[in-house]
């Protein structure tokens, strides 16, 4: 592959996570908030019924991480890929025939989750940090534009499918595009660099010998296994921060539209408070990414968790104010927050545990963090279905995005790994 090209290859498994991650997050995190309201009424379901799927769907991803981590380290996210792509395919399909809310359950969270894991940012992501270390944070960032992008293409699109031609015809036109777009960019996907006779980064063997790639040998010896990683407390601070975190992102864009509609805003101004997040979200991970490379990456993710906490309670704010430009600005901050949350966590891991064995260390720690946010969606749903409205549910998230931030500042490598 060096002889015959003078891109390292690296760059196209970037190119394969940007795709895997648009879709495979697109459909796991963007796609339920324009289905809520269409199909809640016609199904006769409450929301909180609407949303179980999506709390057991948190368990299921973290629990089938846990077993498909090593296999990344053995083998590769190709097969992955293709199978998780056939099983996103079926189930979004079948999505389009349900009448009852088990059918719901079972294709939603259980099925459709399993899938989107398969194909998803665990797989492409430890693979990403397999082949790049000095140039990591700039490769994730790169690669995780993918999942903002879904946020740009896919929620406004979707909701206007949706309204033009009805929800059960928009699920199969996403079963389609999934297995036009996932199958060819499976075939990009390799193990890690070493397999083909090159380096992390590009480097060169010259580069090797004379010292240029020692980040690379010093993060290889370093590596921690699984059974390491867990005997370290950084391991649970890092699950623990990471976790809390996350809950903000699997709520707003599940209820975001719910909660705009209930206050008067019409389906395509909510929709596009996503679209509006999503654009500096995207835009901003490169920029994350270049300092991230160049800065400790701890207090860069504790000042986009403090963002994005800040920007929660600015959007409950906003919309008690009933003004749009202000829920706009809002979440325009929110998205900023959000694009350092995927590449300074990849970073973190990976520089924290190594690349060695680093899909273990992450799927082991994947059924903590998800689990944290498993009932956040429910919950908040709950809340709503009890008190009809969202906005002190949205403050406590806010408000464990601000721990969060705590615990990023202050969090310390494992001992034996500090440089």
């Amino acid at each position: 592959m060096q002889t015959r090209s003078r891109l390292y290859f690296g760059y196209w498994i970037v190119v394969a996570a940007f795709f895997a991650q648009f879709v495979s997050l697109g459909i796991f995190s963007y796609t339920l908030g324009p289905f809520m309201t269409p199909m809640t009424d016609a199904l006769g379901w409450s929301r909180a019924d609407f949303t179980i799927s999506r709390s057991l769907s948190q368990a299921v991803m973290a629990f089938t991480g846990f077993f498909i981590g090593s296999y990344v380290d053995r083998f590769g996210g190709r097969p992955l890929i293709i199978v998780g792509t056939l099983v996103v395919g079926a189930s979004l399909y079948a999505h389009s025939y349900l009448t009852q809310l088990w059918q719901w359950i079972v294709l939603n969270g259980i099925i459709m989750t399993m899938g989107c894991a398969m194909m998803g940012n665990l797989v492409v992501n430890v693979t990403l940090i397999k082949w790049f270390v000095e140039k990591r944070g700039s490769a994730v960032a790169w690669s995780a534009m993918g999942v903002s992008f879904a946020g740009i293409a896919i929620t406004p699109l979707l909701t206007v499918a949706i309204d033009q031609y009805g929800w059960r015809f928009a699920w199969q036109i996403l079963a389609v595009l999934t297995v036009v777009i996932m199958l060819p960019i499976a075939m990009l996907v390799r193990r890690a660099p070493e397999d083909y006779g090159l380096h992390p980064d590009g480097r060169s063997d010259s580069d090797v010998a004379s010292g240029l790639a020692h980040r690379a040998a010093a993060d290889f010896a370093r590596s921690m296994t699984r059974s390491q990683a867990l005997r370290t407390l950084s391991f649970y601070v890092l699950v623990l921060a990471f976790g809390l975190f996350s809950i903000n992102i699997v709520v707003l864009l599940l209820q975001t539209i719910a909660y705009l509609t209930d206050a008067g805003f019409g389906r395509t101004e909510a929709a596009l408070a996503i679209t509006v997040a999503s654009i500096p979200a995207m835009i901003s991970k490169p920029i994350w990414g270049y300092f991230i490379d160049r800065l400790r990456p701890q207090p860069l993710a504790s000042l986009s968790s403090a963002l994005t906490g800040a920007s929660v309670a600015f959007i409950v704010f906003s919309v008690g104010q009933q003004n749009l430009l202000l829920i706009y600005a809002a979440f325009f901050l929110l998205g900023v927050g959000w694009g350092g949350m995927i590449p300074m966590q990849e970073v973190i891991w990976g520089s924290f545990f190594g690349r060695r064995f680093l899909g273990a260390v992450r799927s082991a720690g994947l059924p903590f963090a998800l689990l944290l946010g498993a009932g956040a969606p429910w919950l908040v749903s709950v809340y709503h279905d009890e008190f009809g409205t969202y906005d002190g549910a949205l403050l406590v998230v806010a408000g464990l995005n601000m721990l969060a931030a705590l615990l990023l500042l202050v969090i310390a490598p494992p001992r034996g790994n500090r440089a």
